[in-house]
Protein backbone atom coordinates (compact mmCIF):
# COMPACT_ATOMS: atom_id res chain seq x y z
CA UNK A 1 0.00 0.00 0.00
CA UNK A 2 2.81 2.37 0.88
CA UNK A 3 4.54 1.60 -2.35
CA UNK A 4 1.47 2.55 -4.40
CA UNK A 5 1.14 5.92 -2.63
CA UNK A 6 4.83 6.63 -3.27
CA UNK A 7 4.42 6.09 -7.05
CA UNK A 8 1.37 8.35 -7.14
CA UNK A 9 3.23 11.28 -5.54
CA UNK A 10 6.20 10.73 -7.78
CA UNK A 11 3.97 11.21 -10.87
CA UNK A 12 2.50 14.43 -9.52
CA UNK A 13 5.99 16.03 -9.29
CA UNK A 14 6.27 15.93 -13.13
CA UNK A 15 3.25 18.20 -13.67
CA UNK A 16 4.68 21.54 -12.36
CA UNK A 17 7.61 21.72 -14.90
CA UNK A 18 5.27 20.97 -17.75
CA UNK A 19 2.83 23.64 -16.67
CA UNK A 20 5.67 26.15 -16.34
CA UNK A 21 6.90 25.41 -19.89
CA UNK A 22 3.40 25.85 -21.27
CA UNK A 23 3.08 29.19 -19.51
CA UNK A 24 6.39 30.48 -20.85
CA UNK A 25 5.48 29.48 -24.46
CA UNK A 26 2.08 31.20 -24.14
CA UNK A 27 3.76 34.35 -22.91
CA UNK A 28 6.22 34.39 -25.84
CA UNK A 29 3.54 33.76 -28.44
CA UNK A 30 1.21 36.38 -27.01
CA UNK A 31 3.79 39.14 -27.78
CA UNK A 32 3.97 38.52 -31.59
CA UNK A 33 1.67 39.88 -34.29
CA UNK A 34 -0.06 37.54 -36.70
CA UNK A 35 1.56 37.29 -40.24
CA UNK A 36 0.17 39.88 -42.65
CA UNK A 37 -0.55 39.29 -46.36
CA UNK A 38 1.74 41.44 -48.68
CA UNK A 39 0.77 42.65 -52.14
CA UNK A 40 3.22 41.50 -54.99
CA UNK A 41 4.16 44.25 -57.67
CA UNK A 42 4.45 43.78 -61.53
CA UNK A 43 7.76 42.08 -62.51
CA UNK A 44 10.29 44.11 -64.51
CA UNK A 45 12.73 42.60 -67.06
CA UNK A 46 16.10 44.24 -67.62
CA UNK A 47 17.12 44.47 -71.30
CA UNK A 48 19.93 45.95 -73.41
CA UNK A 49 18.87 48.21 -76.29
CA UNK A 50 20.19 50.34 -79.13
CA UNK A 51 18.53 53.45 -80.54
CA UNK A 52 17.70 53.39 -84.24
CA UNK A 53 18.70 56.42 -86.32
CA UNK A 54 18.39 57.00 -90.07
CA UNK A 55 21.85 57.52 -91.55
CA UNK A 56 23.79 57.31 -94.78
CA UNK A 57 25.01 53.78 -95.40
CA UNK A 58 27.66 52.51 -97.82
CA UNK A 59 26.88 49.02 -99.17
CA UNK A 60 29.94 46.80 -99.44
CA UNK A 61 30.37 43.37 -100.96
CA UNK A 62 33.43 41.22 -100.53
CA UNK A 63 35.05 38.63 -102.73
CA UNK A 64 38.33 36.81 -103.12
CA UNK A 65 40.68 36.29 -106.00
CA UNK A 66 44.31 35.97 -107.06
CA UNK A 67 46.58 38.76 -108.26
CA UNK A 68 47.63 38.49 -111.89
CA UNK A 69 49.55 40.84 -114.19
CA UNK A 70 47.42 43.06 -116.39
CA UNK A 71 49.64 42.20 -119.38
CA UNK A 72 51.47 38.97 -120.08
CA UNK A 73 53.93 38.81 -122.97
CA UNK A 74 55.28 35.57 -124.41
CA UNK A 75 58.49 35.91 -126.46
CA UNK A 76 58.43 33.65 -129.52
CA UNK A 77 61.41 33.30 -131.86
CA UNK A 78 60.55 34.89 -135.21
CA UNK A 79 63.78 33.74 -136.83
CA UNK A 80 66.00 30.69 -136.46
CA UNK A 81 69.61 30.80 -135.40
CA UNK A 82 72.09 30.61 -132.56
CA UNK A 83 71.81 32.90 -129.54
CA UNK A 84 74.97 34.99 -129.60
CA UNK A 85 74.15 37.57 -126.90
CA UNK A 86 71.95 37.63 -123.77
CA UNK A 87 71.28 40.30 -121.19
CA UNK A 88 73.23 39.48 -118.02
CA UNK A 89 70.11 39.88 -115.84
CA UNK A 90 67.87 37.80 -118.07
CA UNK A 91 66.75 35.33 -115.39
CA UNK A 92 63.44 34.27 -113.90
CA UNK A 93 62.19 36.81 -111.38
CA UNK A 94 64.35 39.70 -112.63
CA UNK A 95 62.63 42.99 -113.47
CA UNK A 96 63.60 44.37 -116.90
CA UNK A 97 62.74 47.90 -118.00
CA UNK A 98 60.99 48.60 -121.29
CA UNK A 99 63.29 48.80 -124.33
CA UNK A 100 66.08 46.70 -122.82
CA UNK A 101 67.58 44.29 -125.35
CA UNK A 102 67.09 40.77 -124.06
CA UNK A 103 69.00 38.61 -126.52
CA UNK A 104 70.43 38.51 -130.05
CA UNK A 105 70.32 35.77 -132.69
CA UNK A 106 73.29 35.39 -135.07
CA UNK A 107 72.42 37.91 -137.85
CA UNK A 108 74.96 36.90 -140.54
CA UNK A 109 72.59 34.83 -142.68
CA UNK A 110 69.93 37.53 -142.57
CA UNK A 111 72.42 40.27 -143.44
CA UNK A 112 73.47 38.25 -146.53
CA UNK A 113 69.84 37.77 -147.53
CA UNK A 114 69.27 41.51 -147.26
CA UNK A 115 72.34 42.34 -149.36
CA UNK A 116 71.28 39.81 -152.00
CA UNK A 117 67.77 41.25 -152.18
CA UNK A 118 69.12 44.79 -152.51
CA UNK A 119 71.48 43.69 -155.31
CA UNK A 120 68.64 42.00 -157.17
CA UNK A 121 66.60 45.19 -156.94
CA UNK A 122 69.49 47.22 -158.32
CA UNK A 123 69.85 44.72 -161.17
CA UNK A 124 66.13 44.94 -161.88
CA UNK A 125 66.30 48.74 -161.99
CA UNK A 126 69.20 48.58 -164.47
CA UNK A 127 67.32 46.10 -166.64
CA UNK A 128 64.30 48.37 -166.51
CA UNK A 129 66.26 51.36 -167.73
CA UNK A 130 67.73 49.26 -170.53
CA UNK A 131 64.30 48.00 -171.56
CA UNK A 132 62.95 51.54 -171.72
CA UNK A 133 65.84 52.55 -174.01
CA UNK A 134 65.34 49.50 -176.26
CA UNK A 135 61.63 50.28 -176.46
CA UNK A 136 62.35 53.77 -177.68
CA UNK A 137 64.71 52.35 -180.36
CA UNK A 138 62.21 49.69 -181.37
CA UNK A 139 59.48 52.28 -181.75
CA UNK A 140 61.68 54.17 -184.21
CA UNK A 141 62.46 50.90 -186.07
CA UNK A 142 58.77 50.16 -186.27
CA UNK A 143 58.04 53.58 -187.70
CA UNK A 144 60.67 53.02 -190.42
CA UNK A 145 59.40 49.47 -191.10
CA UNK A 146 55.85 50.70 -191.52
CA UNK A 147 57.01 53.46 -193.84
CA UNK A 148 59.06 50.99 -195.92
CA UNK A 149 56.14 48.56 -196.12
CA UNK A 150 53.84 51.27 -197.44
CA UNK A 151 56.38 52.29 -200.09
CA UNK A 152 57.04 48.70 -201.22
CA UNK A 153 53.35 47.93 -201.33
CA UNK A 154 52.68 50.99 -203.48
CA UNK A 155 55.45 50.02 -205.88
CA UNK A 156 54.22 46.43 -206.04
CA UNK A 157 50.71 47.65 -206.85
CA UNK A 158 52.22 49.73 -209.69
CA UNK A 159 54.20 46.69 -210.90
CA UNK A 160 57.50 48.41 -210.41
CA UNK A 161 58.76 45.83 -207.90
CA UNK A 162 57.87 42.24 -207.28
CA UNK A 163 55.24 41.23 -204.76
CA UNK A 164 57.90 39.36 -202.72
CA UNK A 165 59.64 42.65 -201.96
CA UNK A 166 56.42 43.98 -200.51
CA UNK A 167 55.95 40.79 -198.44
CA UNK A 168 59.47 41.06 -197.01
CA UNK A 169 58.77 44.67 -196.02
CA UNK A 170 55.55 43.59 -194.34
CA UNK A 171 57.35 40.75 -192.51
CA UNK A 172 59.97 43.20 -191.22
CA UNK A 173 57.22 45.56 -190.04
CA UNK A 174 55.40 42.75 -188.16
CA UNK A 175 58.65 41.62 -186.53
CA UNK A 176 59.29 45.13 -185.33
CA UNK A 177 55.80 45.31 -183.93
CA UNK A 178 56.34 42.05 -182.02
CA UNK A 179 59.61 43.34 -180.58
CA UNK A 180 57.94 46.55 -179.50
CA UNK A 181 55.12 44.60 -177.89
CA UNK A 182 57.56 42.45 -175.94
CA UNK A 183 59.48 45.46 -174.73
CA UNK A 184 56.26 47.23 -173.74
CA UNK A 185 55.24 44.17 -171.70
CA UNK A 186 58.65 44.08 -170.05
CA UNK A 187 58.43 47.77 -169.14
CA UNK A 188 54.85 47.35 -167.89
CA UNK A 189 55.89 44.54 -165.54
CA UNK A 190 58.74 46.54 -164.07
CA UNK A 191 56.65 48.24 -161.28
CA UNK A 192 55.26 44.87 -160.14
CA UNK A 193 58.70 43.27 -160.19
CA UNK A 194 60.06 46.21 -158.18
CA UNK A 195 57.27 45.77 -155.60
CA UNK A 196 58.02 42.07 -155.29
CA UNK A 197 61.71 42.74 -154.88
CA UNK A 198 61.04 45.55 -152.43
CA UNK A 199 58.87 43.16 -150.41
CA UNK A 200 61.78 40.72 -150.29
CA UNK A 201 64.03 43.51 -149.03
CA UNK A 202 61.46 44.50 -146.40
CA UNK A 203 61.16 40.88 -145.28
CA UNK A 204 64.94 40.58 -145.10
CA UNK A 205 65.14 43.80 -143.06
CA UNK A 206 62.39 42.54 -140.79
CA UNK A 207 64.12 39.20 -140.28
CA UNK A 208 67.35 41.04 -139.51
CA UNK A 209 65.55 43.26 -136.99
CA UNK A 210 63.96 40.17 -135.42
CA UNK A 211 67.38 38.82 -134.57
CA UNK A 212 67.26 41.27 -131.66
CA UNK A 213 64.47 41.13 -129.06
CA UNK A 214 63.73 43.88 -126.53
CA UNK A 215 61.32 44.12 -123.60
CA UNK A 216 58.05 45.73 -124.78
CA UNK A 217 57.22 47.09 -121.30
CA UNK A 218 58.49 47.01 -117.73
CA UNK A 219 58.24 43.34 -116.89
CA UNK A 220 59.23 40.53 -114.57
CA UNK A 221 60.88 37.61 -116.39
CA UNK A 222 59.37 34.15 -116.05
CA UNK A 223 59.53 30.85 -117.91
CA UNK A 224 62.99 31.41 -119.43
CA UNK A 225 63.89 28.46 -121.72
CA UNK A 226 67.03 29.62 -123.56
CA UNK A 227 70.76 29.89 -122.88
CA UNK A 228 73.69 31.56 -124.64
CA UNK A 229 74.94 29.69 -127.75
CA UNK A 230 71.69 27.74 -127.93
CA UNK A 231 70.04 27.27 -131.34
CA UNK A 232 66.42 28.38 -131.47
CA UNK A 233 63.86 27.60 -134.14
CA UNK A 234 61.28 29.95 -135.57
CA UNK A 235 58.10 29.75 -133.50
CA UNK A 236 59.84 28.46 -130.37
CA UNK A 237 58.71 29.99 -127.02
CA UNK A 238 61.66 31.63 -125.33
CA UNK A 239 60.39 33.38 -122.20
CA UNK A 240 57.43 35.18 -120.67
CA UNK A 241 57.16 38.67 -119.23
CA UNK A 242 54.62 39.85 -116.64
CA UNK A 243 53.79 43.54 -116.46
CA UNK A 244 54.87 45.19 -113.20
CA UNK A 245 53.17 48.53 -113.92
CA UNK A 246 49.64 47.23 -113.43
CA UNK A 247 48.06 44.18 -111.82
CA UNK A 248 44.51 42.88 -111.86
CA UNK A 249 42.36 40.78 -109.55
CA UNK A 250 39.24 38.89 -110.60
CA UNK A 251 37.27 38.70 -107.35
CA UNK A 252 34.45 36.18 -107.19
CA UNK A 253 31.44 37.90 -105.60
CA UNK A 254 28.04 36.43 -104.76
CA UNK A 255 25.42 37.71 -107.18
CA UNK A 256 22.96 37.93 -104.28
CA UNK A 257 25.30 40.37 -102.52
CA UNK A 258 26.24 42.19 -105.72
CA UNK A 259 22.67 43.32 -106.33
CA UNK A 260 22.81 45.32 -103.08
CA UNK A 261 25.23 47.75 -104.75
CA UNK A 262 22.62 48.69 -107.35
CA UNK A 263 19.87 49.66 -104.90
CA UNK A 264 19.04 53.38 -105.30
CA UNK A 265 21.79 53.68 -107.92
CA UNK A 266 21.44 56.53 -110.48
CA UNK A 267 20.09 55.56 -113.88
CA UNK A 268 22.69 54.20 -116.30
CA UNK A 269 22.93 56.20 -119.58
CA UNK A 270 21.72 54.62 -122.81
CA UNK A 271 24.91 55.56 -124.66
CA UNK A 272 26.92 52.33 -124.70
CA UNK A 273 30.19 54.08 -125.60
CA UNK A 274 29.71 56.51 -122.72
CA UNK A 275 29.12 53.65 -120.30
CA UNK A 276 32.13 51.75 -121.62
CA UNK A 277 34.47 54.72 -121.27
CA UNK A 278 33.20 55.81 -117.84
CA UNK A 279 32.14 52.54 -116.23
CA UNK A 280 33.98 53.24 -112.97
CA UNK A 281 32.36 56.68 -112.49
CA UNK A 282 28.88 55.51 -113.55
CA UNK A 283 28.86 52.43 -111.35
CA UNK A 284 30.26 54.30 -108.37
CA UNK A 285 32.17 51.18 -107.33
CA UNK A 286 35.18 51.90 -105.11
CA UNK A 287 37.16 48.69 -104.63
CA UNK A 288 39.84 48.11 -102.02
CA UNK A 289 42.24 45.17 -102.04
CA UNK A 290 43.09 43.73 -98.64
CA UNK A 291 45.53 41.05 -97.52
CA UNK A 292 46.30 39.60 -94.11
CA UNK A 293 50.06 39.83 -93.56
CA UNK A 294 50.03 38.27 -90.10
CA UNK A 295 50.28 39.65 -86.56
CA UNK A 296 46.78 41.10 -86.92
CA UNK A 297 48.03 43.44 -89.66
CA UNK A 298 46.03 44.13 -92.80
CA UNK A 299 47.63 45.58 -95.93
CA UNK A 300 45.34 47.63 -98.18
CA UNK A 301 45.51 49.03 -101.73
CA UNK A 302 43.05 51.38 -103.39
CA UNK A 303 42.00 49.82 -106.69
CA UNK A 304 40.15 50.77 -109.87
CA UNK A 305 36.99 49.01 -111.00
CA UNK A 306 37.34 47.81 -114.60
CA UNK A 307 34.48 45.52 -115.55
CA UNK A 308 32.16 42.68 -114.60
CA UNK A 309 32.74 39.25 -116.08
CA UNK A 310 30.27 37.98 -118.67
CA UNK A 311 29.16 34.79 -116.90
CA UNK A 312 28.11 33.34 -113.55
CA UNK A 313 29.83 30.35 -112.01
CA UNK A 314 27.08 27.68 -111.85
CA UNK A 315 28.78 25.93 -108.93
CA UNK A 316 29.26 28.85 -106.54
CA UNK A 317 26.72 31.30 -108.02
CA UNK A 318 29.39 33.99 -108.07
CA UNK A 319 30.36 36.58 -110.65
CA UNK A 320 33.80 37.96 -111.36
CA UNK A 321 34.56 41.61 -110.62
CA UNK A 322 37.77 42.79 -112.27
CA UNK A 323 39.75 45.48 -110.42
CA UNK A 324 43.24 46.87 -111.07
CA UNK A 325 46.06 48.58 -109.20
CA UNK A 326 48.56 50.82 -111.00
CA UNK A 327 52.26 50.90 -110.08
CA UNK A 328 52.02 48.25 -107.35
CA UNK A 329 55.80 48.20 -106.90
CA UNK A 330 55.88 51.91 -106.05
CA UNK A 331 53.15 51.47 -103.42
CA UNK A 332 55.21 49.01 -101.42
CA UNK A 333 55.91 49.96 -97.78
CA UNK A 334 58.41 47.60 -96.12
CA UNK A 335 56.86 45.78 -93.18
CA UNK A 336 53.46 47.34 -93.81
CA UNK A 337 52.46 46.74 -97.43
CA UNK A 338 54.24 44.13 -99.57
CA UNK A 339 54.39 44.31 -103.38
CA UNK A 340 51.34 42.85 -105.09
CA UNK A 341 52.81 39.84 -106.86
CA UNK A 342 51.36 37.25 -109.20
CA UNK A 343 49.49 34.51 -107.40
CA UNK A 344 48.77 36.38 -104.14
CA UNK A 345 45.34 35.46 -102.74
CA UNK A 346 43.60 38.65 -101.63
CA UNK A 347 40.26 39.97 -100.48
CA UNK A 348 38.46 42.64 -102.51
CA UNK A 349 35.93 44.91 -100.79
CA UNK A 350 33.75 46.84 -103.23
CA UNK A 351 31.84 49.87 -101.96
CA UNK A 352 28.85 51.18 -103.91
CA UNK A 353 26.89 54.44 -103.99
CA UNK A 354 25.93 55.93 -100.62
CA UNK A 355 22.37 54.94 -99.68
CA UNK A 356 20.68 57.71 -97.73
CA UNK A 357 18.29 57.38 -94.79
CA UNK A 358 18.98 53.73 -94.02
CA UNK A 359 17.91 52.03 -90.77
CA UNK A 360 20.76 49.79 -89.62
CA UNK A 361 20.48 47.36 -86.71
CA UNK A 362 22.44 44.29 -85.59
CA UNK A 363 21.42 41.12 -87.39
CA UNK A 364 21.13 39.37 -84.03
CA UNK A 365 18.26 41.71 -83.10
CA UNK A 366 16.01 40.17 -85.78
CA UNK A 367 14.08 37.04 -84.85
CA UNK A 368 11.99 35.51 -87.65
CA UNK A 369 11.65 38.91 -89.38
CA UNK A 370 10.54 40.49 -86.11
CA UNK A 371 12.24 42.82 -83.65
CA UNK A 372 11.45 43.70 -80.04
CA UNK A 373 10.95 47.41 -79.36
CA UNK A 374 10.65 49.23 -76.05
CA UNK A 375 7.71 51.61 -76.48
CA UNK A 376 7.16 54.93 -74.69
CA UNK A 377 5.46 53.15 -71.78
CA UNK A 378 8.62 50.99 -71.30
CA UNK A 379 6.72 47.93 -72.45
CA UNK A 380 7.62 45.31 -75.02
CA UNK A 381 6.25 45.73 -78.52
CA UNK A 382 6.87 43.23 -81.32
CA UNK A 383 7.40 44.72 -84.81
CA UNK A 384 7.54 42.99 -88.19
CA UNK A 385 10.32 44.47 -90.32
CA UNK A 386 11.22 44.33 -94.00
CA UNK A 387 14.92 43.48 -94.29
CA UNK A 388 16.52 44.79 -97.51
CA UNK A 389 19.78 42.88 -97.09
CA UNK A 390 22.48 41.88 -94.63
CA UNK A 391 26.01 43.22 -94.54
CA UNK A 392 28.41 41.44 -92.23
CA UNK A 393 26.85 41.63 -88.73
CA UNK A 394 24.39 44.39 -89.71
CA UNK A 395 20.90 44.26 -91.19
CA UNK A 396 19.55 47.10 -93.36
CA UNK A 397 15.85 47.63 -92.72
CA UNK A 398 13.50 48.89 -95.40
CA UNK A 399 10.36 49.37 -93.28
CA UNK A 400 9.02 48.59 -89.82
CA UNK A 401 11.26 50.91 -87.80
CA UNK A 402 11.63 54.65 -87.43
CA UNK A 403 14.28 56.94 -85.99
CA UNK A 404 14.32 56.95 -82.21
CA UNK A 405 12.98 53.42 -81.73
CA UNK A 406 14.67 51.44 -78.97
CA UNK A 407 15.40 47.95 -80.26
CA UNK A 408 16.04 45.16 -77.78
CA UNK A 409 19.34 43.39 -78.51
CA UNK A 410 19.42 41.01 -75.53
CA UNK A 411 17.57 37.69 -75.36
CA UNK A 412 14.05 37.68 -73.95
CA UNK A 413 12.64 34.30 -72.97
CA UNK A 414 9.72 34.35 -72.85
CA UNK A 415 8.91 37.52 -74.82
CA UNK A 416 5.35 38.69 -74.19
CA UNK A 417 3.94 41.85 -75.71
CA UNK A 418 3.20 44.43 -73.06
CA UNK A 419 5.65 43.12 -70.47
CA UNK A 420 7.35 45.84 -68.42
CA UNK A 421 10.99 46.47 -69.34
CA UNK A 422 13.85 48.50 -67.97
CA UNK A 423 16.19 49.41 -70.84
CA UNK A 424 19.93 50.03 -70.73
CA UNK A 425 21.78 51.25 -73.81
CA UNK A 426 24.47 48.89 -75.09
CA UNK A 427 27.08 51.56 -75.72
CA UNK A 428 29.56 49.26 -77.47
CA UNK A 429 26.95 47.93 -79.89
CA UNK A 430 25.56 51.41 -80.46
CA UNK A 431 29.04 52.67 -81.35
CA UNK A 432 29.60 49.75 -83.74
CA UNK A 433 26.60 50.92 -85.79
CA UNK A 434 28.27 54.31 -86.25
CA UNK A 435 31.60 52.73 -87.22
CA UNK A 436 29.85 50.32 -89.59
CA UNK A 437 28.42 53.24 -91.52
Amino acid sequence: MEQKNHSKWHSLWVLPPIALAIGIFAFMVSGKQAPQKSEQGEPVRFVRTITVAASDFVPIVEGYGSVQPARVWTAVAQVSGKITEMHPRLRDGEIITAGTELFKVDPVDYELTLVRAQAELAELNAQGENSVSLLQIEQRNLALAEKEFKRQKKLADQGTVSRSRADEAERAMLGSRASRQNLENTVALLPIQRQIQQARITQAERDLANTRLSAPFNMRVSGLTIEIDQFVSKGQSLLAGDSVDRVEVIAQVSIFDLKNLFIDQPDIPDDLDLVKDNIAQISGFKPTIKMDIGNDQLAEWEAEFLRISDSVDPQTRTMGIVVAVDSPMQKTIPGIRPPLSKGMFVQVAIAGHIQQGRMVIPRSAIRNDKVYVVNQQSRLETRTVDRLYNQQEFAIIGSGLKSGDQVVVSDLVPAVDGMLLQATTDEMLQQSLVIGN
